[in-house]
């Protein structure tokens, strides 16, 4: 899952960390992995299984909040990224 083992993460990435954290139970089973491509980053977040249900929210809606504040910066810095939620 390690795509960029060694890379620092970028502030994107930093911030979905961030708020993944501040959203679980379990914030030390928190994994962000940005894989970073030619046109678009996908930013990978992990949680723990039982945590999942917190980070994507009653129909979705915490997922696509967490996704409309990552598609506010990332306009800002003139990039696209998308956002997986690994299971």
């Amino acid at each position: 899952m390690s795509e960029n083992a060694g890379k620092p993460l970028s502030e994107l990435a930093k911030l979905i960390e961030y708020m993944g954290k501040m959203l679980v139970d379990l914030p030390d089973q928190v994994f962000v992995n940005e894989i970073v491509g030619e046109n678009t980053t996908v930013i990978e977040i992990k949680v723990a299984k039982e945590d999942l249900g917190k980070i994507i929210g009653k129909q979705g809606r915490t997922a696509r909040a967490i996704r409309t504040v990552l598609n506010g910066a990332s306009t800002k810095l003139r990039k696209r990224t998308v956002l997986e939620i690994v299971e």
